[in-house]
């Protein structure tokens, strides 16, 4: 028997690419799901995506479209679009066609060898030194945030159980990252190396800069990893002190060939130990900002408008 399937599609400024998307999910889909849905979350672009978005569900009754009310980020639109699905099993893809639709079968029957989480990693990625430079590093900071290897092969074209949603399910907060979510509730990823179709339509809006930007705020917002780093510098610039310390207490004790210096030297010093404090400060102080606003509890997203029915069966 064919599982159910939901497809989950984050949308920002991708007017002319989603027809395509969903014509390319509409010939995949029946042969490998008994049922399934395509479920467009558009975040807030301004372009005419909501627009498409609305023809699309008309046309497909699989169809199914989230309007947020405002921009709230490609995983926040995840997000909603998880809970909301309603198959046994859930896709996810970007909504640039560099996601090859015909692989999802190749997930899906990974999964099936009892893996909770697949990930369909591309063999060669099509973007620009820079930005695979932070891709690469912000899979690696991910590493130390998931706890798992597969982390440096994580890729928003994955596949999962959906009851594994049950183990975020109270999760609140603008901050959101669906691997780190997704290791609440299972240790069991696995990748495998799919193809990544060159772009063809529009611009990637994850630039360099966003990219170590969402490295930073895993950090700071699922992992101590900061903390402790911050711990280990402090005391590695203890030991350090105290070396020089030793050094120039000895040296003024037995008369070594050493003359101590004056102002540069203890400048130096001040500087370096005053440095390291406000690096500190300054983590604790990211750490401080999340907990605030986990406080104010603003939600990670609010939907402003639904389209679309409850999905298709297939037979």
């Amino acid at each position: 028997m064919m599982p159910s399937v939901s497809v989950v599609v984050p949308v920002y400024r991708s007017e002319n690419s989603i027809p395509v998307l969903v014509k390319e999910l509409a010939a995949v889909l029946p042969a490998i799901a008994g049922r399934y849905e395509v479920i467009l979350v558009e975040d807030d672009g301004g372009d005419g995506s909501w627009q498409v978005i609305e023809a699309m569900s008309a046309e497909y009754e699989f169809v199914r479209g989230f309007k947020l009310m405002r921009n709230f980020g490609q995983h926040n639109a995840l997000l909603c679009g998880i809970r909301a699905a309603s198959c046994e099993l859930l896709v996810t893809m970007d909504d640039d066609l560099q996601h090859p639709t015909d692989q999802i079968k190749a997930l899906i029957d990974k999964l099936a060898e009892g893996y909770d989480v697949v990930y369909g990693t591309p063999a060669n990625l099509r973007h620009g030194p820079l930005r695979n430079m932070a891709s690469q590093t912000t899979k690696v900071v991910l590493q130390g945030v998931m706890g798992a290897e597969t982390a440096r092969n994580v890729s928003a074209f994955r596949v999962f159980r959906t009851n594994l949603r049950d183990g975020f399910a109270h999760f609140r907060g603008p901050l959101v990252n669906i691997d780190v979510l997704l290791t609440w509730s299972t240790s069991s990823f696995v990748a495998i190396h799919v193809a990544h179709a060159p772009r063809t339509i529009g611009k990637s809006n994850y630039t360099f800069g966003k990219l170590v930007t969402h490295a930073f705020n895993m950090m700071t917002g699922f992992s101590t990893l900061p903390l402790r780093l911050a711990s280990a510098l402090g005391l590695l610039m203890t030991a350090f002190g105290s070396v020089i310390l030793a050094y120039i207490v000895l040296s003024q004790l037995f008369a070594f060939r050493f003359e101590v210096p004056g102002f540069t030297f203890t400048a130096s010093l001040v500087s370096i130990f005053a440095g390291v404090q406000m690096f500190a400060l300054g983590i604790i102080g990211e750490y401080l900002a999340r907990m605030y606003l986990r406080v104010m509890d603003r939600p990670a997203y609010v939907v402003r408008q639904l389209t679309g029915g409850a999905g298709e069966d297939s037979e």
